[in-house]
């Protein structure tokens, strides 16, 4: 079991937020345009706030666990990810057709391992739109746009990238060839 809880950073943001719309709404009394930081800091502690109390998140090996509510990992459809990382904001669809929204307020760290947990464990959903198994499988090539039509290159982990100049390769072969010959590469003469 693994579990995922909101980052106390969004607690001390919240509370920093209502300190500061209980001072703008007391200069407010004075000055009327105090006000509007007033409201604007009120909302953003109460959306922190929000974020702060979020239930925590357990992955185990049947299903996910958010606060009360279990739902075992075959009954997830799809996994789609906004574009929110941190919080990490992801929608999952159920067999039902019901959309679940996933909000976790960790840090940038533990959000991308909670994303690849819940991509990992749902190997029934599509993920992103993609099928589990090609989602998690290396592409066969990648398909770029040149001036020539259907340039291919291979998978990434099988590009052969150069490490020597083709003058420094020149050299290398001609030196291989010539201790391949005399069995040797110092000029001493055999006498």
């Amino acid at each position: 079991m693994t579990r995922y809880i909101p980052s106390r950073n969004y607690l001390t943001a919240g509370i920093v937020a209502a300190g500061l719309a209980v001072l703008s709404a007391c200069f407010a009394l004075q000055w009327t345009p105090a006000s509007i930081p007033a409201v604007l800091f009120a909302i953003s502690g109460l959306l922190l706030f929000f974020l702060a109390f979020r239930p925590v998140i357990e992955i185990h090996p049947h299903h996910l666990r958010i606060g009360d509510k279990v739902i075992p990992w075959q009954d997830i459809q799809r996994v789609d990810r906004t574009g929110w990382v941190s919080p990490l904001i992801v929608h999952l669809t159920m067999l039902d057709s019901r959309r679940l929204l996933v909000i976790h307020p960790g840090d940038y760290d533990s959000s991308n391992q909670l994303l690849r947990h819940l991509r990992r464990a749902a190997t029934s959903a599509l993920i992103d739109g993609q099928p589990y198994g090609q989602f998690w499988s290396e592409p066969a090539a990648i398909q770029i746009e040149d001036d020539e039509p259907g340039t291919v290159l291979p998978p990434p982990n099988s590009r052969r990238y150069p490490l020597l100049r083709p003058e420094d390769e020149a050299d290398i072969e001609r030196l291989y060839q010539r201790l391949k010959a005399v069995g040797r590469l110092d000029p001493k003469d055999e006498g």
